[in-house]
């Protein structure tokens, strides 16, 4: 399974991802948490100090002169399931983490990095490994291409008159001419079951998953923990397992090998 979790700035994409990429772990799959988001968030879901760091420099090379494809690739002898293991910081409940790498300064320090992230997300084998996205709030990423590696797109809304607009636009990730995609709703900070129906009125999408507010992880994220640490037994975490479940029996597999029909339907 690959599914990218993509939304408003704020509207709790990490929360979800690291709780989500844990409890997909804790089945005894690999899990890679794909982080793209240039700002810390989706480290502390997953138990692990804010981590900054890209592919390092000496993992990659300049492709030779008159040759196609990106300008840096992996060092020769480097495939993407050892850079994994090498770079990947090793979270909870075995999620490996890999990161974009956070800017302190100028963009172009971690394009090289960048290059690497976006080759071995090409390239882990489809079968072995579950792909779980945090993109960074906005459409800007997400538009174009950071998500191509998904099957399955899952926009994080809140009941607000925000939230709503930027999920209206995400919603034309079903048309994108460079991958298949289930686009999906995943409605967050919910306080009565009437927001969810607002949220798929709103948002024009399935919703897939709903999330309540939990003030079991408002606090634990105060204390910068995550959900499964601070309030593992909040109605959070059981709405998270419950999409989960879900999403393994509804979009396991190779998604993209079975051309499926795109859905973004109420």
């Amino acid at each position: 399974m690959r599914i990218a979790f993509v939304g408003k700035g704020g509207a709790g994409k990490s929360t979800i991802v690291g709780t989500f990429a844990r409890l997909l772990a804790r089945t005894g799959r690999d899990v890679v948490a794909v982080d793209s988001d240039p700002m810390p968030g989706l480290s502390f879901a997953l138990g692990l100090p804010v981590i900054e760091r890209p592919i390092p420099d000496d993992a990659v090379v300049e492709k030779a002169e008159g040759t196609e494809g990106p300008r840096y690739r992996l060092r020769p002898g480097l495939d993407a399931t050892a850079a994994l293991q090498a770079y990947g910081a090793l979270g909870a409940d075995g999620v490996r983490l890999l990161s974009f790498g956070k800017t302190r300064g100028d963009w172009g320090d971690i394009i090289r990095g960048q290059h690497a992230w976006s080759q071995i997300l090409d390239e882990l084998p489809h079968d072995r490994f579950d792909l779980i996205g945090d993109l960074p709030g906005g459409t800007r990423q997400p538009m174009t291409g950071w998500s191509k590696y998904a099957d399955v797109i899952a926009i994080v809304v809140e009941p607000t008159a925000k939230s709503f607009a930027t999920a209206r636009r995400l919603s034309s990730l079903r048309d994108s001419k460079w991958a298949y995609h289930h686009v999906v709703a995943v409605a967050n900070r919910i306080s009565e079951p009437a927001d969810t129906v607002t949220v798929a009125q709103r948002s024009g999408l399935r919703v897939v998953g709903a999330m309540p507010f939990d003030e079991g992880v408002a606090s634990a994220d105060r204390l910068g923990m995550a959900p499964l640490d601070g309030a593992p037994d909040g109605p959070f975490v059981a709405a998270v397992a419950a999409l989960v479940e879900y999403c393994v029996a509804r979009f396991d597999g190779s998604l993209k090998s079975q051309n499926p029909i795109k859905e973004a339907v109420a």
